[in-house]
């Protein structure tokens, strides 16, 4: 049996804001990927948000893609349960996974843990926000 020990709490102060840190696992999920997997992400980067003109790799949407015998499984969530724009992402990602040779059918998973926060938004996704002036 393995056994968790659970983190330090953290003390937020009076007048200082708490931000959930991105969970480790994220970066390596797509850094650890087979180069077949490495093309869907490449292929994730031109689906946008419709919302702002970012992709949703570098919104930080998408938490893992698994490709095998021709189904592409993605995890992925949103910026919040009540996304209005969740049906097109859905959407889109599907169509443009299945442009892919090697994608025959496309299963998308949404999970809500861990909760997307602004830290899961690539550097590139954070420069484009502010060049439309919105605070991150």
């Amino acid at each position: 049996m393995t056994s968790t020990i659970a983190p330090a709490p953290q003390v937020i102060r009076l007048g200082e804001t708490w931000q959930r840190p991105a969970p480790t696992w994220l970066a390596g999920a797509r850094a650890n990927a087979p180069a077949e997997v490495q093309t869907l992400w490449q292929a994730l980067e031109e689906v946008e948000d419709p919302e702002y003109p970012i992709s949703v790799v570098d919104m930080g949407l998408i938490y893992n893609i698994r490709l095998q015998d021709g189904t592409a499984a993605v995890d992925l969530t949103f910026t919040s349960m009540g996304c209005p724009c969740m049906e097109f992402i859905l959407d889109d990602i599907r169509q443009r996974l299945l442009q892919e040779p090697a994608v025959q059918d496309v299963v998308l998973q949404i999970v809500w843990e861990p909760v997307w926060t602004r830290k899961q938004l690539t550097e590139k996704a954070i420069q484009q926000l502010k060049t439309w002036g919105v605070s991150v």
